[in-house]
């Protein structure tokens, strides 16, 4: 496997600046923290000397960025179905199923998605960690539909990249209670930690802005079928945004008041676009509504 060594000189214009802010102007794939823990690992050379990323730069210093071998996994591959849309030696896009957990976290080191992908694919990018070995964004446990890996790390920050700079198409199909005033509307209000229940994102005034597209693809009873655009990528976003405008995902147990009898939330990332991290081509998927969303559409369309 061919590890990346980035070289860089700096200039009179960049003398003065800390080494991590001028490499992240320099490599802007790789995250501010992802460059700092690679100072604090020694893998960041100043003038053939580790460098603390705090560091500030001279004229003329030679700069070596030394992309790390990938850590031994700790997390066990598995036999879990997967449902693979596409493939390619670059990434694969998957429809993962409700109630499968992204990556491992505290308490649940396996049956999760990462353990499916290391017995599925040979290689994985290695920017997430051991933890998330190939994840490039992520899905809630309950929420189902396209969720891309990449196989190496240059596809895994080309496509990150495209996220950060709200490039990727992100369209869900959402199950909400009620029935709205308006066919569609554009809901722009940030989302931060809901300072009265710590589990909970919430519209708060110092949140980070947050904008969602909401357009009515059929009223039901007593809910609505509707069709989620995101322009921005926070954390349980869909789920804020409806609860902001009361009309809450049906089956959500954090943030609907009356959750009703639905397995889980419904909500089920329909399609995903973004352009090919090597040939830059544009590329998109749709996954197929999943059994449970559509007989909970078909229980309430009466």
């Amino acid at each position: 496997m061919t590890l990346a060594r980035l070289e860089f000189l700096v200039s009179a214009e960049q003398a003065g600046s800390r080494l991590d802010h001028f490499l992240v102007t320099q490599a802007p794939h790789w995250s501010r923290s992802r460059i700092q823990s690679l100072a604090k690992a020694g893998h960041i050379l100043l003038n053939g000397q580790p460098a603390k990323p705090k560091t500030k730069l001279q004229a003329g210093d030679a700069v070596v960025l030394r992309e790390p071998p990938p850590e031994s996994s700790l997390i066990a591959a598995e036999e879990i179905p997967l449902r693979i849309l596409f493939e390619d030696d670059e990434l694969a896009v998957l429809d993962k199923a409700p109630g499968l957990s992204v990556h491992p976290g505290a308490g649940a080191r396996s049956g999760t998605l990462v353990n499916g992908l290391l017995h599925h694919f040979k290689a994985l990018s290695a920017i997430g960690g051991v933890e998330r070995p190939g994840i490039v964004h992520r899905l809630d446990k309950d929420t189902s539909g396209c969720l891309v890996v990449a196989k190496n790390d240059a596809a895994h920050q080309r496509l990150s990249a495209q996220f950060a700079g709200r490039e990727v198409k992100k369209i869900y199909l959402a199950l909400a209670r009620g029935h709205f005033k308006n066919r569609a509307l554009l809901v722009e209000a940030p989302i931060g930690r809901d300072p009265n229940h710590r589990q909970r994102m919430a519209v708060v005034e110092s949140g980070r802005a947050a904008k969602t597209t909401f357009r009515i693809l059929r009223e039901i009873e007593g809910a609505s079928l509707v069709e989620c655009t995101l322009h921005t990528g926070r954390t349980h976003q869909i789920r804020v945004h409806l609860k902001y405008l009361d009309h809450p995902l049906l089956g959500d147990k954090l943030y609907a008041r009356s959750p009703g009898a639905f397995p889980r939330q419904m909500l089920h990332a329909w399609r995903l676009g973004f352009f090919h991290p090597r040939t830059k081509g544009w590329m998109e998927f749709e996954a197929p509504i999943p059994d449970d969303f559509a007989a909970a559409l078909a229980g309430t369309d009466r």
